[in-house]
């Protein structure tokens, strides 16, 4: 690898995937030793011409010689790009570009949904990304359908229930956010979403975990008892996540109780269908 030297990412330490990424570029020698460090420890000196609230959304990398700053994907091609000239000049084509500028963004303003930090009692210099209704939105939307297509291919499998259809599990996905919205109407809009992303970050979770078994049943004869096992191990992993999750983000206990509730009662009601 060619080592892009003088050059420092401002990543953010609480979220593990900017810590998998930005470790990765040290190992693999694309940034040297010094390639990286905590947005927490911005001096003084370097706001003077580091866009802060920017660097909060869009990773920052600094070349250090010449002061000068680059945000985002634009700074994740230019550290790969360095080793791999070919790739830069794939990201920089207008329409890949362009792509890859979405994508950052919509995993860059949901990060801290998808995969979340405790919130700190004190208020210092913190890399949170600014919250972006339009982002958080999509995301919701995009979980929700994917959680819905994952559950309609599993429950096909499960014989005790009735048939499987796209829009039983889409509605059910949905009447999950409706069920537990109830319960946070008190909330602040803001504090709604961040539940509601969570909430449907723990669906995708339990949709991921259940994907190997759909996939090993295309080749292999599964037993019943095995695909309804997986299935029960998966709900509690994911009861244990709802839970893990709003112990972090300081809301009411009770929360992963209505959730459970809201799966008995649709259980009921489609063990009576």
């Amino acid at each position: 690898m060619k080592t892009l030297e003088n050059h420092t990412l401002l990543y953010d330490e609480d979220c593990p995937m900017c810590n998998i990424y930005t470790s990765g570029f040290i190992k693999t020698k694309m940034l040297d030793s010094n390639g990286r460090k905590s947005f927490t420890t911005i001096t003084s000196s370097e706001h003077l011409f580091i866009d802060v609230e920017r660097a909060k959304n869009e990773i920052a990398l600094v070349d250090n010689e010449n002061k000068k700053v680059f945000y985002g994907i634009e700074s994740l091609l230019k550290v790969i790009g360095n080793s791999y000239p070919w790739m830069e000049s794939i990201g920089n084509l207008k329409p890949v570009n362009f792509l890859l500028k979405k994508l950052y963004k919509f995993i860059s303003y949901n990060r801290k949904v998808i995969v979340p930090s405790d919130l700190k009692a004190e208020k210092g210099l913190e890399c949170i990304p600014t919250f972006n209704i339009k982002y958080r939105l999509s995301y919701i939307v995009f979980a929700t359908l994917f959680t819905a297509i994952v559950l309609f291919q599993y429950s096909k499998m499960i014989v005790f229930l009735p048939k499987a259809t796209f829009v039983r599990e889409l509605l059910l996905a949905l009447g999950q956010i409706a069920f537990q919205y109830l319960f946070i109407q008190k909330l602040s809009k803001q504090s709604q979403l961040v539940y509601i992303g969570n909430l449907v970050t723990v669906s995708v979770i339990g949709s991921l975990i259940l994907t190997p078994v759909l996939l090993l049943s295309q080749f292999v004869h599964l037993n019943e008892y095995f695909i309804l096992g997986w299935f029960g191990l998966t709900v509690n992993l994911m009861i244990y996540e709802h839970f893990r999750r709003i112990k972090l983000l300081h809301l009411p206990k009770n929360l992963t109780f209505t959730w459970i509730l809201y799966r008995i009662i649709a259980l009921i009601i489609l063990l009576n269908l």
